[in-house]
């Protein structure tokens, strides 16, 4: 009985180990972490620095629209005025100037229309820059 209880426990322990499991990332996108402020909808990149270096090295001042769950935006939203670090998901090519390079001098990209260059980020997660803070316009 005790390797039945055991096996039961060790069962019961790894349950929140697999409910932590990232979800995958398609091949057209990539996760990325950047350091920024908000503003509303919108998250402008701030300058990366050695406290809050990002996973990614957006140009400073670029703006993402947030997409996500309502209440992970309306948790970000209580926070603005104050660094934060975002954790989610790009397209490729919205996160590379120009496109996608996929071989040669062939570069695959967004269109270029007006009213279609806005990048978008899906918000998985978020946590605030000690430290540091957004400057108001």
């Amino acid at each position: 009985m005790s390797r039945f209880a055991f096996a039961l426990a060790a069962a019961l322990a790894a349950v929140p180990l697999l409910a932590q499991e990232t979800k995958p990332v398609p091949k057209d996108s990539a996760r990325v972490a950047v350091v920024g402020c908000t503003k509303g909808y919108i998250f402008t990149a701030a300058e990366r620095t050695t406290e809050a270096p990002g996973s990614f090295d957006l140009p400073e001042g670029t703006h993402l629209r947030m997409n996500g769950p309502k209440k992970l935006i309306n948790e970000i939203k209580a926070h603005e005025g104050s660094m934060i670090e975002l954790t989610g998901l790009m397209k490729k090519g919205q996160i590379m100037p120009g496109g996608v390079r996929v071989g040669g001098n062939v570069t695959v990209g967004t269109p270029t229309s007006p009213g279609s260059s806005q990048a978008f980020i899906d918000v998985e997660g978020w946590r605030q820059v000690v430290g540091r803070s957004c400057q108001s316009r």
